[in-house]
């Protein structure tokens, strides 16, 4: 009875000297940390809630090949609060634009952009300087920006493009 006594913990002692090898070598080669640097939390990303600023004039732009979509925007958005003389409808100088984009020129602007993309009903947002509308370009681009969104009506207003648009 000795000798199994004596086979057990041999095979006990054994399973022990392999597991603390293991362990060792993978703390050895860098797999496991005993005591791991604290990692910083990810911060929330700040969301803009969006603003209806009637402050802002807003140019229409049909980028469509249907006639009078940018019209029965400006339609909308006048019903929404805004003048009719601060929204100006007119055509892009193309008519195969993808997507409705409310475009905006500073970052102060994203909110009242995010709530006309509301009023004229799920369009994109993005900033650019393309359609930055300046009073005087003599004087200093702070001092005589005019507040202003541009909407660029795309294909998806459109209810079946025509096969010449899309292609």
């Amino acid at each position: 009875m000795r000798a199994w006594v004596v086979l057990l913990w041999a095979l006990l002692a054994t399973i022990v000297l392999v597991a603390i090898g293991i362990f060792g070598s993978l703390i050895a080669t860098g797999r496991v940390t005993l005591f791991p640097a604290p990692s910083a939390s990810p911060t929330p990303l700040a969301t803009i809630e969006p603003v209806i600023d009637l402050a802002y004039g807003v140019v229409v732009l049909n980028a469509t090949p249907e006639p009078g979509l940018a019209t029965r925007t400006k339609d909308t958005i006048v019903e929404a609060g805004w003048s009719a003389d601060s929204v100006l409808p007119g055509d892009a100088g193309s008519t195969d634009f993808p997507e409705t984009t409310v475009y905006y020129s500073f970052p102060e602007d994203e909110a009242a952009a995010l709530g006309l993309a509301g009023v004229i009903g799920g369009a994109q947002v993005a900033q650019t300087d393309a359609y930055l509308q300046v009073d005087d370009p003599a004087t200093e681009v702070d001092e005589s920006v005019v507040k202003q969104l541009t909407v660029v009506l795309g294909l998806d207003r459109i209810a079946s493009p025509s096969p010449s648009a899309t292609e």
